[in-house]
Parts: C-alpha cells; structure tokens; sequence
C-alpha cells in the first residue's frame, strides 16, 4: 500500500499479454526476482547440511528465474518435498533505516536464512508475510536462502489431507503448487513506521454523508518512547479533500506497535458511492515523519436485511463464479497479463459476485475487481477439515494466522464484501459447530466492518431444526448444491427464512455423457429453479476454469473439466450462454420497418430483469453494428424501447449491451427479416 497508485484503465485490460511482468504494490520496492539458484532436496538434507551457508557452492544447484513455480518447471516434474532457492545480493546498511524482506507468498513451509542465520519460519500458501532483516545485513555481498516445501497431502497442514483413513483423502480438490509463487522484495523504513493501515468509510444513506475512520499500526525500532505526528490527505480523481480531522494521541513504546486512530466526516457533495457499475475511488494518504501509506478505499455499504443482500441500500441479486489459481506451465503463478484475462472472461460473464476459490490469490485481482466493480468473497483454507482436525489447538492457530494475514492485506477492498472460514467441513457435528462459531468471532474482532458465512455441504441431508448446522451463526447462508435444488434450498428457506441464500458452488462438468451440452441445459434448468425463489442472491458456477488436481474423479489428462472456460480460457460453449442468462439486461426485436433508400428502422425492447440477476442498471449503452445508444437507467422489471437507424441490406445485426466500465453485459445476433416459412 506504501505510495502505491492504481494505473489499470480498461485499455490495460485489452492489451497483449507481458509474460513475466507481477505487480508489487509497494513503489519503494526493490524486487529480489529473476535468476535465484534452486535444488531439490528429496533426502530432507539440506538443513543438517546447511545448504543456506555461504560456504556450501551452488555449482551443483540449477538456475532458475523468481517468481517461481517447481511443480511445473519440467526439470522436476511435479515434485512433492523440500526445495532450496538462493541468491545473492549486494548492500549497503544505511544508518537509521530498517529493511524489510517481503514474501506475497510462498508455498507452503517456509525458512528464511540470511548470511548464515535464520531469519523465521512462516506455514502457509497464498498469503503475505515479512521480516525485519537489518540486523542480518552486512556491507557487500549477503546471501539470502528459502527453503520451501509443499508437502501438504498430510494431515494437520492447512489446507491439507484429513485424518479419516479413507481412500484418496490425502488429496486436497485442487494442485499443492510449491515455490516462490509471488514476488519477493525489500523495502526501505525509517526506524518508526506505518506497517499497515485499515480505512473503514462507513456512508449514511440518509443523509448522504460517510464517516471515515482511519486505524494505522505503527512499529517503533528504536530503544525510546516516541509520539509520532499523523497527518492524513484523502483524494478523490487526484484532488484533495478538505476534511477536519480528529486524530488521537498515541505513544508507541520502544520496540513495540501500536495502533493510532484518526477519524472524519465527508461531507455529501463529496461522497461518490462505490458499486457493480460505479466503482467509484478514493485513496488516501497516512503519513508520519519520514514515512507514508497510501492506499485505495470506496464508499459503500454493503448489508443483509431478511432475505436481501443490500449494496448502498439497494437489494441485489448476481451470478458468479469459482476460479481456481491455475493455468497451463504456470501452476498457481499469476503474472498480471493471466490475472487480467481473468477478470474481463468473468466480469464479461456475469461473474460478478463470487467467492473465488479457497484460498485469496494475487492482490491484483482484487484490484481490477475494485477499479470495474466485483463482489467478492475471501476464503482461507479450512478445506473440509475433519472433526477431530478442527478441535486441533494447533490446526486453529494456524488458521487464524492465515485469516488474519489474508484479512489484513484484503480489508481496504471495497470488493471484498464478506469472509468465509471454511468449505465443506462437517458442520452438523460439535466440532464443526465450534469451528463456525468461534472462527466468525475471532474474524469479527480483526474486521467488524465485513459479512461472515461458510461454504456448507451439509445443509443437502436436509437437518430438521436451524441449530443442527453451523449455518446458525453466518449473516448469510452459502450452500455448495450439485442437485436436487429446488428442495435443497426450499428447507434451507424453511430452516432460515431470515438470512439470504448465496449459492457458493453448483455446475456440471463439460465430460458427462451429454457433454458441453449438458453444461447448457443444466445452467438454463437451475436458472429456472433460481429465478423462482425470490431469497436467492447470488449463484456461483463450479467452476469459471478447469483445473489440475490428484483428488479421484480426475481425467486421465490431469485436469478437472467443470469449467465454462478450459485450462487455457478458450470458452466453452457454456460460456455465451452464460453470459446470456447472468446478464441483468435482455435484448428482444420488437419490429423493423424498411425504409427508402437502404435507410431503415430497428426497434429493439431492453429490460432488466425483475428475478436473477437483479440490480439497478444506470449508464449503460446499446451497440448494434456501428451505432452507440444510450440506455435509460431501469429499476429491476423495467423496460425501454429503442430506436436503431440501419442502413444497407443486412439480414442479421450484432447487439451488444455495454457496462458503463466498459464490459459487455451481454451480446447476441438480432435478426432483421422475419424468416420466411417454407412452403
């Protein structure tokens, strides 16, 4: 977040690929990427024989370029154990800075040594952590060693194998990708400075104001108590507001963090709500002498009322998608030009509310997400945990950690509108029961401002009172349904008549004995089912992508065929059909009238739909051939009709509906001519 600035315009999105290119927030960085040395360690003899000393050669280990997956460099072909990276690095200590060694992630266990000694430890995959290194630098030459292994196919990793003795349930559902999968960087701090910063900009629908509170962590290197000065800049289209703020005295201790707060009032001419299709921005800058953060934040306010989800007090209802970190030569690395293909295939999908998958990937996607409006839901790893696994003290530690690192590099997201603590565990059992209750407590402590819920499969055997399943404690219910829907969420309905149902998981796989066929009819069956049962409010396919993984019922090729887009994003034929029923807008011919000299008229009828999906649609545009229109702004169940001029002799016209991001909503081949029946 350190004076970071968004540059993503939807030109960005559009243009060719940069293999190679991960974007590192931070504008101070100074990225440790390319040429790393690497050996694999099958034997676990690096560390009896100190393979992160300097006077170990590496002249037996490869070469290989960071970010770095080793499961699918095809020297080692995905290899399961401990790996060893090293590199090199001249330095220059400089007197009254701090430097900071960042890791956006690394999977799974991970040692960090520097010249000789050992820095830390950090267990997880997908989340960021750092160390303090300055007291391991030297002048000159330092020597940085990882060792990293990926070994999570055994019990009491998270996410991890169970401990229930069944058959194939060593296997997580998707690929135990190991390496340094993310950038790694340093920075450069003074000795008191800002390492994280939390905005919460709370709106007051009424009467258009938001009140704004500033939370920033502010570590202390030094051997004194200091009462650092804060000063705070917000800026909205890069012009500074005026805001009277009200900060708080903090002493921060020698050695030690502390929190400094700072709140403020944006006055309503100022305050441009965040939303699908207005994904208004603000950043802001939090400064003390000698540092500052800066990140993005939006106005927005997201709330469950009965059986609605509300965005800024309107209710909606989107559709979704799963997506699983993985493509082809790339494992779970996400260079921005995979991440931005991503986003445009999903948000031109309809996949606007989601959960993504199981774990948070790279910051970029939530990004994009906050820049062109997505709703999103983050996930840490308790991945069908068993029982005995969720009563685990360490096993709970341990995932508290991962939550509290995903939650605090995610909080400032306006996309991000709910946490998840889990998927698919056996929440009907006591264990299960204390998981949801105690994880959404310790979550609601670390972001009060977010919804909770859990993915559940349990609620499918239908328990017969709300306090049987977990789902008691969520603010809304997320079921994972692969049929017998209309029943399934007809009792969930009876079990919670309060509390919305987001479908987190449904779909079909592209290879049943239908085939992609299959995947259409079934989209279009459940849709029905969806857009009948008004307490629905959102639906997300299993999955966007297809996937690699080792869990039974994979193909003989590896990979697991339920996306709408294979492993290489080509589109199924699922996909415009999805696109089609995800779309808030429709497009019908109401009549075209020949004119006189090859000018004549289209009348075109645009709704938005009044059941699934459902939201106001404001600023839209109609595109039929190579003319622009605007589209009234509609309520849901509203209508229109417009007026297209075509010239010439078609007897078809592509139609497209445009989001005011620029993504298209939906595209479809309106027929001029009515067709001519055979005789």
């Amino acid at each position: 977040m350190k004076k970071y600035a968004y540059i993503f315009l939807l030109s960005l999105l559009l243009s060719a690929p940069s293999f190679g290119q991960y974007t590192i927030r931070e504008s101070n960085a100074i990225p440790l990427h390319g040429e790393w040395s690497f050996t694999l360690d099958p034997g676990e003899m690096g560390l009896k024989g100190e393979w992160y000393s300097d006077k170990v050669p590496t002249a037996r280990f490869d070469k290989v370029s960071v970010p770095h997956s080793f499961s699918v460099d095809p020297r080692y072909g995905f290899y399961t154990g401990t790996v060893w990276y090293r590199k090199s690095f001249p330095w220059q200590p400089e007197r009254g800075k701090r430097v900071i060694l960042h890791f956006d992630a690394a999977y799974y266990m991970t040692n960090v040594w520097l010249n000789n000694q050992k820095v830390g430890r950090h267990e997880g995959g997908y989340t960021p952590f750092h160390y303090d290194i300055t007291d391991y630098l030297k002048s000159g030459e330092n020597l940085l060693a990882v060792s990293v292994n990926n070994d999570t196919w055994k019990p009491g990793t998270v996410p991890g194998a169970k401990d229930n003795n069944q058959p194939n349930d060593s296997f997580m559902g998707w690929m135990n990708y190991g390496g340094l999968n993310r950038p790694v960087y340093l920075t450069v701090e003074p000795e008191v400075y800002a390492e994280n910063i939390k905005v919460e900009a709370t709106p007051d629908l009424s009467k258009g104001t938001a009140a704004l509170r500033v939370r920033m962590r502010v570590r202390n290197t030094t051997g004194q108590q200091v009462s650092p000065e804060t000063s705070y800049q917000v800026y909205y289209n890069e012009k500074p507001l005026a805001l009277n703020w009200k900060s708080s005295t903090g002493r921060v201790a020698p050695g030690q963090t502390a929190i400094l707060e700072a709140e403020a009032t944006v006055p309503a001419a100022q305050v441009h709500l965040w939303g699908l299709d207005s994904p208004n921005l603000y950043q802001i800058k939090a400064s003390l002498p000698g540092d500052t953060l800066a990140t993005h934040f939006g106005i927005r306010k997201v709330e469950v009322r009965n059986t609605q989800l509300l965005l800024n007090g309107q209710p909606i209802k989107v559709g979704g998608g799963n997506r699983v970190v993985d493509y082809p030569g790339l494992g779970s690395m996400e260079p921005d030009w995979l991440i931005e293909k991503d986003f445009k295939l999903m948000k031109e999908a309809g996949m606007e509310l989601q959960r993504l998958t199981h774990y948070t990937p790279s910051e970029l996607f939530y990004d994009l997400a906050d820049r062109y409006g997505m709703l999103i839901i983050t996930e840490a790893g308790n991945w069908q945990l068993t029982p005995t696994q969720m009563d685990t003290d360490s096993i709970r530690k341990n995932f508290k950690n991962q939550f509290r690192e995903m939650a605090e590099r995610d909080w400032n997201h306006p996309s991000v509108i709910a946490y998840s603590v889990g998927n698919e565990y056996l929440s009907e059992q006591p264990a299960g029961q204390r998981w949801t209750k105690d994880m959404i407590a310790y979550a609601r402590e670390l972001d009060p401002t977010r919804l909770y819920t859990f993915a559940t499969m349990r609620l499918n055997i239908l328990p017969k009172k709300p306090e049987d399943e977990a789902s008691q404690y969520v603010d809304f219910v997320s079921t994972n349904t692969y049929g017998n829907h209309a029943k399934v969420l007809d009792h969930i309905h009876q079990l919670y008549p309060n509390k919305p149902i987001f479908i987190s998981e449904w779909g079909r796989r592209a290879d049943t004995q239908t085939g992609e066929a299959g995947q259409v009819e079934h989209l279009r069956d459940i849709m029905k089912e969806v857009r009948s049962r008004p307490y629905v409010v959102g639906a997300s396919w299993w999955t966007y992508n297809d996937y690699q993984s080792r869990f039974h019922g994979t193909n003989a090729n590896g990979y697991r065929p339920w996306g709408i887009v294979g492993p290489d994003r080509a589109p199924r034929q699922v996909y415009p059909v999805y696109q089609q029923e995800m779309s808030p807008v429709t497009v019908e011919r109401v009549r075209y009238t020949p004119g006189v000299q090859g000018l004549h008229q289209l009348v075109l009828r645009v709704k938005t739909r009044a059941d699934f999906p459902a939201y106001p649609v404001a600023n839209y545009t109609l595109t039929a051939g190579d003319t622009t229109l605007p589209i009234p702004d509609l309520h849901p169940g509203g209508s229109t009709e417009i007026v297209v001029p075509v010239r010439g002799f078609e007897k078809a016209l592509r139609v497209k509906v445009v989001k005011p991001t620029g993504f298209v909503s939906v595209e479809q081949t309106i027929e001029l001519k009515e067709k001519e029946s055979a005789n």
